[in-house]
C-alpha cells in the first residue's frame, strides 16, 4: 500500500495526525466534538463484551446532531458478533437518524499501532458508508504518548472506503 499524505498538529492534550491531505482548519472546526466523541467511545470500550478476542472496541457517533455509542459484542458463534461501529449506528438508526456526521473509535490496540489494527473492518465501513455525510471525519484512537497526550489519527471517510457499493450513486 502506498503511503498516505499526512500532516501533524500538536496541542497540549492531543497529537493529531491528519490523513489524506486534510487541512488543519477542517479538523479545528470539529476538534472539540471529536474529542467529546472520543471520550464517549473510550467509555463504551470499557463496556465491550469480548471474551474470545479480548480486543475491546468502543465507538461514538454523531448522527443528525445526536450522539450514540456502541461497543463490540462477541458471540460464541462468531457470526453473531457485532462491531462497535455498527452497534452505535444501529442505535442511531433505530432512533430515526440517517446522516452520520462524525465517528470516533477507541480500541485496545497498543499505543502508536498501525492504522490497519485500529480502523473499522470492511463490513463496518460499508455500513458507515450507507449513512456517511460527504464530510464525515473518523477519529481513530492511537493511545497516548509519553507525555500523556492523546494520539489521534483523523481520516476522511472517503479515504477508508472510496469505492463503496451504493444503490444510489
Amino acid at each position: 500500500m502506498e503511503s498516505l499524505p499526512t500532516a501533524r498538529l500538536a496541542t497540549d492534550s492531543v497529537c493529531w495526525t491528519l490523513h489524506g491531505g486534510l487541512a488543519a482548519s477542517a479538523v479545528a472546526d470539529a476538534a472539540d466534538d471529536l474529542l467529546s466523541l472520543h471520550a464517549l467511545a473510550k467509555e463504551a470500550r470499557e463496556r465491550a463484551y469480548a471474551p474470545y478476542s479480548l480486543f475491546r472496541v468502543g465507538a461514538a457517533i454523531r448522527m443528525d446532531g445526536k450522539v450514540f455509542t456502541g461497543a463490540n459484542v462477541e458471540n460464541a458463534s462468531y457470526g453473531g458478533t457485532i462491531c462497535a461501529e455498527r452497534s452505535a449506528i444501529v442505535a442511531a438508526v433505530s432512533a430515526g437518524c440517517r446522516r452520520l456526521e462524525l465517528l470516533a473509535v477507541s480500541t485496545g490496540a497498543e499505543a502508536g499501532s498501525p492504522l490497519g489494527q485500529r480502523s473499522p473492518c470492511g463490513l463496518c465501513r460499508q455500513v458507515v458508508g450507507e449513512f456517511a455525510a460527504e464530510t464525515l471525519l473518523v477519529l481513530l484512537d492511537a493511545g497516548r504518548d509519553a507525555d500523556g497526550r492523546l494520539l489521534a489519527d483523523i481520516v476522511p471517510f472517503e479515504l477508508l472506503m472510496p469505492w463503496r457499493f451504493r444503490l444510489d450513486p
